[in-house]
């Protein structure tokens, strides 16, 4: 294995926001602390580090280069053009999978607004850059509430990634908001490794160590 310091990581982490007019938007309870503790983890081991952050309240950690976005197309295009020199993609964020069809201008008035909304899908950022994978490991992250190895294993297999994190939110103690987490990390060829119950930064460590990269 090459020097660590040669490992080229890209990290996304925290939410999107779909806007449906400038004062409104759908999103998810994501806070970022599990991407930005995998990206102080990947420079403690080395890496250079390039973070893409949805909207969080975290601040900017050490020796990174931080790139705030705020919706899925934002994140698609920063992700899409850091990708190609990245060695591992480690894609932590919780991407929203819908967006209003129509984005009002100005503010809905409560009496006028529509009670029905029209969704259409965003698009599918992990599948999508792996189409053109080469050299990278790309290690994704599957937020279940229930079912969520068997979930996880299908978006490893469909996506063609190389590791996947399979997370069960919704529970006290792990996933959104907490500051720990317990999670299964299954690689492509089946084996598995459970990680946690513990702090999200000792996760990231233990993480970062298992995912890295081979490189000729």
């Amino acid at each position: 294995m090459s020097n660590a310091s040669t490992i080229r990581c890209l990290i996304t982490a925290g939410p999107t926001r779909e806007f449906i007019d400038p004062v409104r938007f759908i999103s998810n309870p994501s806070t970022g602390k599990m991407g930005f503790a995998i990206a102080e983890a990947a420079v403690e081991a080395g890496w250079t580090v390039d973070l893409i952050a949805g909207p969080v309240s975290l601040p900017e950690p050490d020796d990174v280069i931080l790139y705030p976005v705020v919706t899925a197309e934002e994140m698609y295009h920063q992700v899409d053009a850091l990708f190609d020199a990245c060695d591992i993609l480690i894609m932590t964020a919780a991407v929203s999978d819908f967006r209003p069809v129509t984005q009002h201008a100005q503010k809905e008035k409560k009496g006028d607004a529509s009670m029905s909304i029209e969704f259409e899908r965003t698009i599918d950022i992990l599948k999508t850059v792996c189409e053109r994978k080469a050299h990278q490991t790309v290690v994704g992250f599957a937020a279940e509430t229930n079912n969520v190895v068997e979930y996880a294993k299908k978006k490893l297999e469909a996506k063609n990634l190389d590791w996947i994190v399979a997370n069960k939110v919704g529970e006290s103690g792990a996933g959104f908001a907490a500051d720990t987490n317990e999670v299964l990390l299954i690689a492509a060829d089946g084996s598995s490794a459970k990680l946690g119950p513990t702090t999200k930064a000792a996760i990231a460590k233990e993480l970062v160590q298992l995912v890295t990269p081979t490189m000729s």
